[in-house]
């Protein structure tokens, strides 16, 4: 099969690598590459992981037609106020029925039943595990294991930069100094403050309710506070109690609908959720036939990011 990335930044280089590695007994290749920063490379024949890029193309509509994919991967920077302009490259790729792989949460947390049913009625894939915990299968788990089961709310620590930043606090370095840790392991959002303010967990939480929840919510819906209270200070206190702090997401639903919110959370050094440490993250979801199910992943990089979108494009292999 053929692919088009539109975006080629950590993650967009991991998934390359991975293809490079499977390739004997996964046979894809990157027909074509488009970047806001560095232009277009396109070969017929596969790109090199390190393409020679040459002038941009005009739109992402030149780029599509004459990239000859068969699926597209849409990996921009998040936009959680709109979820543009990847939501409007996702809807370019459907109207040339090509199939989307995307890591990119906004579209998803935005717009996913419309997306969704433009998918349906294009006769194509629509598919984006990467878009919460990495490659962890949280929307696969779901939908191929978990035959009846109603999802009735969720709990998790879903975003690894406050992780980073926390325990750097916790540990007397300053929030600045996190930040750079973050960055340096290639985690942290191209406009930080998404993770610092929580933001990036909204999306997370709305891209959650939506797929799972049928919730129709964008991340505005969700009542948000990042860690930017919380101070070196305040953190190693809690630590000397036994107690750390996290920016937990959380959904019910309630006699009003889906009640949503991302915060700074107090948590004994025993709950659950205090396991996520590092890059990793913890999904609890709340069901109605099976309990509490979780989900842990335990300090990812980018290449579980790429591993999502290997195993989203293996799934749209075998369905087609």
């Amino acid at each position: 099969m053929n692919l088009a990335l539109i975006g080629y930044g950590n993650v967009g280089k991991a998934f390359a690598r991975l293809l490079a590695r499977k390739h004997a007994q996964f046979p894809f290749r990157i027909v074509g590459v488009h970047t806001a920063r560095h232009g277009t490379a396109m070969d017929a024949r596969g790109l090199d992981v390190d393409p020679s890029f040459g002038p941009s193309a005009a739109s992402i509509d030149e780029f599509l037609d004459r990239s000859g994919a068969e699926v597209v991967f849409e990996l921009t920077p998040l936009n959680p106020s709109t979820g543009e302009p990847a939501m409007s490259h996702i809807r370019a790729a459907f109207a040339r029925s090509m199939h989307v792989v995307t890591a990119n949460k906004g579209p998803v947390a935005h717009a996913y039943a419309g997306l969704r049913d433009e998918a349906l009625r294009a006769g194509v894939q629509f598919r984006f595990e990467s878009t919460v915990m990495d490659g962890a299968p949280v929307f696969n788990l779901v939908r191929e294991t978990l035959p009846g089961v109603e999802i009735l709310g969720f709990a998790g620590v879903l975003n690894s930069t406050t992780n980073i930043v926390l325990e750097a606090m916790e540990a007397g370095r300053t929030l600045e100094e996190g930040v750079e840790t973050a960055r340096r392991l290639g985690i942290a959002e191209t406009d930080v403050s998404y993770d610092l303010d929580g933001w990036d967990a909204a999306a997370k939480t709305a891209a959650l309710a939506n797929v799972l929840m049928d919730g129709r919510v964008t991340p505005l819906d969700v009542e948000t506070r990042g860690i930017r209270r919380q101070t070196p200070e305040k953190l190693a206190e809690l630590k000397a109690k036994g107690k750390t702090v996290r920016l937990v997401s959380r959904t019910h639903r309630g006699k009003e609908g889906l009640k949503m919110r991302v915060r700074a959370e107090v948590l004994d050094a025993a709950d659950t959720l205090a396991a996520a440490r590092g890059t990793s993250s913890f999904l609890l979801l709340e069901t109605d036939l099976m309990g509490t199910l979780g989900v842990f992943e335990n300090n990812p990089g980018v290449e579980q990011t790429a591993y999502g979108l290997f195993s989203d494009l293996v799934d749209i292999a075998r369905v087609i």
